[in-house]
């Protein structure tokens, strides 16, 4: 057993930093979660030699998340933390749903230790695959003094749970964190601050431990151009119970939508209004809108909503 908190545990889930091609050059046409997490590990050579432990929680595409996975996710992160000799985690993921994994962990855990999501835009088997260079840095980051909180660690950028977002469909720095910028950097080997590390109050891991099959369903629908009532209409018919809105600039809502919504709104659907935009999500109150979203996507809304409504049933 250690005898100080330095050990770092790394969890796979799958995605394209564990995935492979039949050739080298192909950066599109991968099998994304075909390799196991102590692979990855191995394929860095920097972290040889350090206090690591390697799990394999899950192995897939990360466009196929889960609430089953986020659970047992949940849970093993909250074990890992509660471990004294335990110094930061590091989450292998794909790039597709990173973001609601990141805010499902945040609000759920708030860890006062580091938890670091990372990932690859490039597959394992790329002639230059970005996969080990971000696993190093986020272990990195992992075991930085005072570092704490849900994070992504890719392309030397380290940006919190609340801003993080996928910007770009194939360019390996494909994350961003909009108007509120990356809380640190990672140059050589060090990691550099830039803004304090994020806080959170938890819901706690007893809010997200039933049955997943039981969990309220939340969808989302977009306001658009020529938007008819359907949408909300099949929400309603579905038995969906909380709906995100993905409004235009500001939030602004498709008149078409408004008396649909405010029906849905009456028959107890839960509603959030989120902005399509890629900065700047949902400011100010207007008078009879919508609750807003604020500053989450409408990916990380629809995750929000849905731990609302968790916490208020639990």
């Amino acid at each position: 057993m250690q005898n100080k908190a330095d050990v770092i545990v790394i969890l796979g889930t799958g995605g394209t930093i564990a995935g492979t091609a039949a050739q080298a050059s192909d950066n599109v046409g991968y099998t994304a979660g075909q390799l196991g997490v102590g692979h990855l590990v191995a394929a860095v050579p920097a972290l040889q030699g350090w206090p690591l432990e390697a799990e394999q929680v899950a192995q897939l595409d990360s466009k196929d998340m889960s609430h089953a996975v986020w659970q047992t996710l949940a849970q093993r992160v909250a074990a890992h933390v509660a471990r004294p000799e335990v110094a930061g985690l590091v989450i292998t993921h794909g790039t597709d749903t990173l973001e609601e994994t990141a805010w499902f962990l945040h609000r759920v855990l708030a860890p006062a230790k580091p938890v670091v999501l990372t990932c690859a835009m490039r597959p394992a088997s790329s002639l230059q695959p970005d996969g080990p260079q971000n696993l190093l840095d986020a272990v990195t980051v992992a075991r930085s003094p005072g570092a704490r909180g849900v994070l992504c660690v890719a392309a030397g950028q380290v940006l919190a749970a609340a801003d993080v977002r996928k910007v770009h469909g194939y360019r390996i720095d494909a994350f961003a964190a909009g108007d509120a910028g990356p809380v640190a950097r990672v140059e050589e080997g060090q990691v550099l601050p830039l803004r304090p590390w994020p806080q959170a109050q938890a819901l706690g891991l007893a809010c997200v431990m039933r049955d997943t099959a039981h969990w309220p369903r939340v969808g989302v629908v977009c306001s658009h151009a020529g938007v008819e009532p359907w949408a909300v209409e099949a929400a309603l018919a579905a038995g969906l119970h909380g709906l995100v809105v993905e409004g235009t600039g500001n939030g602004t809502l498709h008149q078409a939508l408004e008396a649909a919504l405010a029906q849905a709104q009456a028959r107890g659907l839960r509603l959030m209004r989120a902005s399509r935009c890629t900065a700047g999500g949902v400011v100010g109150e207007v008078p009879g809108a919508l609750p807003s979203a604020e500053l989450l996507t409408p990916a990380k809304a629809r995750v929000e909503l849905l731990l609302q409504l968790l916490a208020a049933s639990a």
